[in-house]
C-alpha cells in the first residue's frame, strides 16, 4: 500500500492467518450510537461471509445501544446481507434462509469477500433478547441486563454526524462541555429560537444540559415539539479543578521527583502547544510526549497511558536485544542489516535480525524482544510478530497472542502485535545513553558500554532529517529512530547539545490519515522549544527545511559505514 504521495508507508507487523487472529484478538467497543429503521430486502444467496475473531454480540440495529439478539463465535461464518451506509456495521443473515440474524461491528469479524455489492440497510432485527445464551454470557455478573433505550424511547433525538464539541451554551464562544463521536445519539430537550443550536440531555454537565449546533446532528423527530429557548446569555458551570495531565516520571525504577520549576514550565508549554495544534486527547486526534534531562535525570510525560502502534520505533528494542546476545563484533552482513533496519526501516533486514536473536526463528526473536522489554519493567511495549515482508512467512512455532496491558489499547487503534507508549520508547533511549556513558548498566549485564555507544553511533547516522531532528541546528548530533504508518507518526531521539543531552519521544495519531504537512512542523517546533530550554544562551530560531530520503534508494550494502560498525568501539 502506498501513501498519498506514492510512497510506501512504514510497516505494521505481520498479521498472520485468520486462525491466529481468531484466538488472540480481544477488542472492546463503546460509544458508537447509531440509528436504524428501514425495510430490509433479501439479497442473493452468494456474497461475502463473516466470521467472528473470537466471540461477538449481535445487535438488533446498527448501534451499541441496541439490544443483544444473539452471538457469533469463531468457527462459524454467516452471510453478510446488509451494511450501514454511514458506520462500520454489518447485518448478518441465517446461513440457510438469509433472514436477518443481527448486526455486528465490522472490526469484530473476519470478512471473506467484497462488500461492494452488499445492499445498504437500516433493518431492525427482532429486539427480543436471545434465549439461546444464558445471561452470564451476555453481561458481567451483577450487571444490568435491561436493554438500553432505542431511538423510539425519546420524542426527539439527534445522531452526531462526525466528531463535534458539545458546548455549555448555544455558540462556539461557550466553553466545551465534552466531545461527541460520530454515531453518538442524544435526547434533544430544546431548540434555540434565534441561534441554530439544539439543547441536549447531557448528564456530564453540572445542570444536565448542553448544546450542539443543529447542522451537526441527524435529527429524528420534530425539533419544534421540544422546548423553545430564547434567552441570549447562559450561566457558565461552576469551575472545577483541571486534572493534572503532565506528570513527572521516575528513572530506572526510582520514584518520580518533583520537577524543577523551569522544567515544569517547559512541560506545560509543550502540552499547550499540542492542544493549540489540534491534538487534543478529548478528541480522536491526539499525541503523547516524553522528555528526559539526561543530566538531572528528571523526566515528564503526557499521554503515556495510551498504547500506539510501535511502527519502526520498536526496532530500537530489536537492536538493543541483538547487542545483548552478541559476544563478538557483528559480521559485515549483520552490520549491513543493522543499518538497513535502523536507517532505511527495511523489514526484510529487520526480520533477519529477529531471526538472529531467536536462534534462527523470527517468531522466537520477536518474543525475545518482548521479554527484553519486560525485564526492564516496560510492560506496555511488546512485539509479538515479525514485520510484514513480501512472500510467505514461516509459521509460528507456538500460538501467537495479542497481549493485554495496562495502557489504553483502543484509543489509538494500535497494531495488535506491535505496541509501545511514548514514555517507554523514550526511557529505552535514556537507558541506552546511561549504559553508554554512565557508571551503571541499567539494561543488564548482557550489554557493555561500548555496545551501547555503538547503538547510538548507528542511530546517529540516520539520514531522515525531519521530525524532531529538524527542530535543532543542522550540525547537532541526534541519535534517533523514525516510524510512521498512515494514522500514526512517531520519533524517538537522543540529542547531544552544548547545554546538555536529553531525550524526546513523541507520537501523534489521527484516525485513518495523518498529514505530514501537519505533523512534521509540530515535531520540529516541540524539538526547537526543548533545545532552547537546554541552550538558552544559544537559542535556535531558524526554520530549516526537512528532508526524508527516498526509501527505495536507501541501502547500505557495501557501504563503508557497515565496515565501521564491524569495528567501531569494540577495542575501546
Amino acid at each position: 500500500m502506498r501513501d498519498r504521495q506514492g510512497r510506501v508507508p512504514e510497516e505494521r507487523t505481520l498479521r498472520q492467518s485468520i486462525a491466529l487472529l481468531k484466538t488472540s484478538a480481544k477488542l472492546l467497543l463503546g460509544g458508537l450510537l447509531l440509528c436504524a429503521g428501514m425495510a430490509w430486502a433479501q439479497p442473493a444467496a452468494s456474497g461475502p461471509r463473516a466470521e467472528a475473531l473470537g466471540s461477538a454480540n449481535l445487535r438488533a440495529a446498527a448501534t451499541i445501544e441496541s439490544p443483544i439478539v444473539g452471538e457469533i463465535r469463531a468457527g462459524s461464518n454467516y452471510p453478510v446481507i446488509g451494511r450501514s451506509e454511514f458506520y462500520p456495521w454489518l447485518l448478518l443473515g441465517e446461513p440457510g434462509s438469509l433472514l436477518p440474524k443481527g448486526w455486528v461491528y465490522e472490526t469484530l469479524v473476519v470478512l471473506d469477500g467484497s462488500l461492494q455489492r452488499v445492499p445498504l440497510s437500516l433493518a431492525v432485527v427482532n429486539e427480543s433478547p436471545p434465549t439461546a445464551l444464558p445471561a452470564a454470557e451476555i453481561a458481567e455478573p451483577g450487571a444490568s441486563t435491561t436493554p438500553a433505550p432505542t431511538a423510539s424511547a425519546w420524542t426527539v433525538s439527534g445522531v452526531v454526524r462526525g466528531e463535534v464539541n458539545i458546548r455549555h451554551g448555544p455558540g462556539i464562544d461557550y466553553p466545551r462541555a465534552g466531545v461527541a463521536a460520530a454515531g453518538d445519539r442524544f435526547e434533544i430537550s430544546g431548540y434555540h429560537t434565534q441561534f441554530p443550536w439544539l439543547r441536549i440531555v447531557y448528564p456530564a454537565s453540572a445542570n444536565g444540559q448542553a448544546w450542539i449546533a443543529r447542522d451537526l446532528l441527524e435529527v429524528n423527530g420534530d425539533i419544534f415539539s421540544a422546548a423553545p429557548v430564547s434567552q441570549a446569555r447562559f450561566a457558565l458551570p461552576p469551575a472545577t479543578a483541571t486534572p493534572q495531565v503532565v506528570r513527572a516520571v521516575g528513572i530506572g525504577g526510582n520514584a518520580p521527583a518533583p520537577l524543577e520549576p523551569a522544567f515544569a514550565a517547559l512541560s506545560e508549554d509543550l502540552w499547550l502547544l499540542l492542544l493549540e495544534a489540534g491534538f487534543d486527547p478529548q478528541t480522536s486526534r491526539f499525541g503523547a510526549l516524553y522528555v528526559q534531562d539526561l543530566q538531572t535525570r528528571q523526566a515528564f510525560t503526557f499521554g503515556d497511558d495510551i498504547a500506539f502502534s510501535g511502527t519502526s520505533l520498536s526496532k530500537i528494542a530489536i537492536l538493543a536485544r541483538l547487542y545483548e546476545t552478541l559476544n563478538a563484533p557483528p559480521s559485515l552482513a549483520m552490520a549491513t542489516d543493522m543499518l538497513n533496519t535502523m536507517i532505511c526501516s527495511e523489514n526484510a533486514a529487520t526480520n533477519r535480525l529477529l531471526s538472529a536473536v531467536g536462534a534462527g526463528n523470527v517468531w522466537l526473536g520477536a518474543q525475545s524482544v518482548s521479554d527484553f522489554l519486560a525485564r526492564q519493567g516496560w510492560e506496555r511495549s511488546f512485539l509479538s510478530a515479525p514485520f510484514t515482508t513480501i512472500g510467505t512467512p514461516e509459521p509460528p512455532p507456538f500460538p501467537i497472542s495479542a497481549p493485554q496491558t495496562s495502557a489504553d489499547q483502543l484509543k489509538a487503534q494500535p497494531d495488535l502485535f506491535n505496541q509501545l507508549t511514548a514514555a517507554e520508547a523514550g526511557a529505552l533511549l535514556g537507558a541506552i545513553y546511561n549504559c553508554a556513558y554512565g557508571s551503571s548498566h541499567p539494561l543488564g549485564a548482557g550489554l557493555e558500554g561500548r555496545e551501547c555507544r555503538q547503538m547510538l553511533h548507528v542511530m546517529s547516522n540516520n539520514t531522515v532529517d525531519a521530525l524532531l531532528k529538524s527542530g535543532v541546528p543542522a550540525d547537532t548530533r541526534v541519535a534517533h529512530k523514525h516510524g510512521w504508518i498512515p494514522d500514526t507518526h512517531g520519533n524517538s531521539a537522543l540529542f547531544f547539545t552544548p547545554g546538555g543531552d536529553y531525550v524526546i519521544a513523541m507520537l501523534l495519531f489521527q484516525p485513518d490519515w495523518l498529514d505530514f504537512q501537519e505533523s512534521l512542523p509540530l515535531f520540529a517546533e516541540v524539538s526547537r522549544r526543548v533545545y532552547n530550554y537546554f541552550n538558552p544562551q544559544q537559542p535556535f530560531f531558524e526554520e530549516r527545511e526537512w528532508t526524508i530520503p527516498d526509501v527505495n534508494s536507501c541501502n547500505f550494502f557495501g557501504d563503508a559505514l557497515a565496515v565501521d560498525i564491524m569495528q567501531w568501539q569494540w577495542d575501546k
